[in-house]
């Protein structure tokens, strides 16, 4: 069978700036951190354990058992004696025995029982993948939002840089009467909505960090913080694979779709299982034991003599027949047949479901490729434009309102650009996942 492997998130990321309280964390350091932590990991990881203890047990039922016993009975009133005659006399036994069996043929129970286990292990092992994939596209998820976070409280410092320049560039002609209090004072206005904003931008990256810290079970998001991208948002203009390409590869890798295989084959394997109770049964025993008698007011040998006299063995077959089984046999094959046909139905719903997910992803990122190429543009536009009114604000030839109102266009299509980007790179990501292959930003 096919190893399904988890592609783990790579990323080649730069550090960033300097001054941080913490060493930054890279994605790949994330997954393998939240790997190693989530709950539900390591419930899927119990599972696998349990699945191979069940496994271990099907195979033992070849081996054969082996039993000690040993009893002590009393009686009293009439009974038996040790030479085979009744009286009324209280009587005393001991025996011990040894005894095995060893199961010869059970109609093929124990084949497909080991099959069955062997079936659910592997099932098991590619839930724990998918747990584990799972995990890792929250974590990259998480990670991408708090990447556009940092961007966009960026964008918002450098709004504050530019109207504090501008603040400082009103008093400046103030102070030598070339510009009013009022100017002044409306632009010290705007200053203190882009601190607003900047705020806002902040808090906004603040939550996305605590986010991902509770998806990594940290305790605190305090002095935890991320690598940010160093390359730039490219291949906008790249062709991307077709939804039925990206299927037909999502249908050798991924681990839900070979889960739901197993899960068929168990179904299959189960029915045989049910037939088993058509056939008949044959068994191997082997035993020894011997017994001490007394009875009251009767002379006996000696523990030891009686136990070396009453000693005996034996050699048996046990041979079952199933004749009739008020149709319990039956209808445990009509049940199992049943259980197959809503696998199947099971098997099918997972690959829709997948294609699905495909198709929303492929169209995502269409979506995102035209929505990046738009925002460059815009953005393009909007910096031209606003280089132009500053240069007009500062000649005289624009108002403060118009500057501004060119400010926050430039500003907010940067703000979408980087959106624009992160989506993109995401979405893209995701289509290399579905293939798998690393997802690299």
């Amino acid at each position: 069978m096919k190893k399904i492997a988890l592609s783990f998130l790579v990323f080649h990321l730069s550090f960033s700036p300097a001054g941080a309280q913490s060493q930054p964390w890279s994605l790949r350091q994330c997954c393998e951190y939240a790997l190693e932590h989530n709950i539900s990991v390591k419930q899927r990881e119990n599972q696998l354990r349990q699945r191979e203890v069940q496994l271990s047990t099907a195979r033992n039922q070849r081996l054969p058992d082996l039993n000690v016993s040993a009893s002590q009975n009393f009686s009293f009133g009439r009974g038996l004696t040790a030479d085979n005659t009744y009286t009324n006399k209280s009587t005393s036994s001991t025996s011990f025995s040894l005894g095995t069996s060893v199961p010869l043929f059970t109609g093929f129970r124990i084949p497909n029982t080991i099959a069955v286990n062997r079936l659910n292990l592997e099932a098991a092992t590619v839930d724990l993948e998918k747990a584990k994939n799972d995990i890792c596209m929250q974590v990259a998820q998480a990670y991408v939002q708090i990447l556009y976070a940092m961007e966009v409280a960026d964008v918002a410092q450098r709004q504050i840089d530019i109207d504090s320049a501008q603040v400082a560039r009103i008093e400046a002609l103030v102070k030598v009467g070339k510009a009013s209090e009022a100017q002044l004072s409306q632009q010290k206005a705007t200053l203190a909505q882009s601190q607003l904003t900047a705020t806002q931008a902040i808090n906004s990256r603040q939550l996305a960090l605590l986010t991902l810290s509770q998806l990594l079970e940290l305790e605190t998001p305090d002095d935890f913080t991320i690598l940010r991208l160093e390359q730039k948002v490219d291949g906008v203009g790249q062709e991307l694979p077709t939804p039925d390409q990206i299927f037909a590869d999502a249908m050798l890798v991924k681990p839900e779709i070979e889960a739901e295989r197993l899960r068929l084959q168990v179904a299959e394997k189960n029915i045989s299982l049910a037939k088993a109770d058509l056939y008949p049964s044959l068994s191997f025993s082997a035993g020894m034991g011997s017994n001490y008698y007394k009875t009251s007011g009767f002379d006996a040998d000696p523990f030891a003599t009686q136990m070396k006299n009453n000693f005996s063995q034996y050699l048996g077959f046990n041979l079952s027949i199933p004749v009739f089984s008020r149709f319990q046999t039956r209808n445990s094959i009509r049940s199992a047949r049943i259980d197959r046909e809503n696998q199947l139905l099971s098997f099918d719903s997972a690959k829709k479901t997948l294609y699905k997910d495909i198709q929303q992803v492929y169209y995502n990122t269409v979506a995102a490729q035209q929505k990046l190429k738009s925002s460059e543009q815009a953005c393009k536009s909007a910096a031209d434009a606003f280089r132009l009114t500053q240069a007009k604000y500062e000649q005289g030839k624009a108002t403060i309102t118009e500057f501004n109102e060119q400010k926050n266009i430039y500003l907010k299509s940067e703000s979408d650009l980087t959106q624009a980007r992160y989506e993109y790179l995401y979405q893209t990501a995701l289509i290399l996942f579905y293939r798998g292959k690393p997802l690299n930003f």
